[in-house]
């Protein structure tokens, strides 16, 4: 793909996304979203290769339900209220089919079965995007809408999906399947608290967005696309080996790492609205999740060859890491001593 083209499609996102979460007017919010699911298709797609086809196709085809519905969410709120406002959803059936349309494109259980599939039929880095920057529109119309909806639906969904996302990443043995179901997962945690603090939902997607990054950009330095090339890497490339091992152990939760943050602050806030059973249930589930990058954590820094892998070690990569994933792993360690001036700004 040439760079002018490449420029079009990442302008057409930054347009889209930013026409999504600064509008009031549902009209202009649906705009955003399509812009955006149009300008993804072609870098999801542009492989030519049989699966990012397959993929690309899946992708339009929900997205595009899901587009419809969130349209026929806001017309059928419009013709009872007169409103277009977003924050003015009141109908109970506009918010029902809100809903739908929000879990469709974000991938919460039980609209989640694309996403997997179109996550391993793409390319790390167009991986990244679909797992952070598209979900941002979304993750907005569900933090505006927030008031609005049933707060039942939403932790209902949310446990589900860390249910799933934790027992499907258990079999695993590609890394982006994995990351489709830790983003599925993680999901969870934001969709049960944002009916109770929208701006915890908020800042768990950013770090969550933070520490995927650090992790979608290291695998896609060492070019580890399964279990079983990420096993040779470690005499390749030791010392980015054991931020990663960090970076995953961070996306687990894990104190006194950065992705600690949002699920104690969650778990603390769900006490303080006396759902403390959803809590401990969310909070056992995430175990799931722990052991699946545990195993990646494994494979990518304590097996050492020779080990018995049916892998071709790869040719030697001499590019050097980028600032990126330095300053991303950083963050995504270390934030957690700073927590007080991170939430005096949220």
């Amino acid at each position: 793909m040439n760079p002018q083209a490449k420029l079009i499609f990442a302008l057409s996102l930054t347009l889209g996304t930013t026409l999504t979460i600064s509008s009031n007017h549902w009209i202009m919010a649906w705009t955003g979203l399509e812009i955006n699911t149009l300008a993804i298709l072609p870098l999801i797609s542009k492989s030519h290769h049989p699966r990012a086809i397959e993929a690309a196709t899946k992708y339009f085809l929900v997205q595009a339900a899901a587009s419809a519905l969130v349209l026929f969410s806001s017309m059928t709120n419009a013709w009872h209220t007169g409103q277009w406002d977003i924050t003015q959803l009141s109908h109970p059936t506009s918010c029902l089919i809100l809903t739908v349309a929000l879990a469709m494109k974000l991938g919460l259980v039980p609209f989640h079965f694309w996403f997997p599939e179109v996550l391993q039929g793409s390319s790390l880095i167009v991986g990244l995007l679909l797992s952070t920057l598209m979900k941002f529109p979304p993750i907005t119309l569900l933090y505006l809408t927030s008031p609005s909806l049933k707060p039942s639906i939403l932790m209902t969904m949310a446990i589900l999906s860390a249910a799933l996302g934790g027992w499907m990443g258990l079999n695993q043995t590609q890394t982006r399947k994995i990351l489709a179901f830790s983003s599925i997962s993680h999901l969870g945690w934001m969709a049960i608290i944002i009916a109770y603090s929208p701006k915890l939902a908020l800042l768990n997607f950013y770090l969550y967005t933070l520490m995927t990054a650090a992790v979608f950009l290291s695998l896609n330095s060492i070019k580890a696309l399964k279990l079983s090339t990420l096993m040779t890497t470690w005499t390749k490339t030791p010392s980015l080996n054991a931020i990663l091992l960090l970076t995953l152990l961070s996306l687990a939760g894990l104190p006194p790492l950065t992705g600690f943050l949002p699920k104690w602050l969650i778990i603390q806030e769900l006490t303080k609205q006396e759902v403390a059973l959803a809590a401990t249930i969310i909070a056992l589930l995430s175990l799931l999740g722990l052991f699946f990058y545990l195993r990646l954590a494994y494979c990518a820094t304590i097996t050492l060859p020779p080990h018995t892998t049916n892998h071709m070690k790869q040719w030697y990569n001499t590019n050097p890491t980028n600032t990126m994933v330095a300053v991303l792993t950083t963050m995504s360690l270390m934030l957690l001593p700073i927590s007080p001036i991170i939430l005096a700004v949220v």
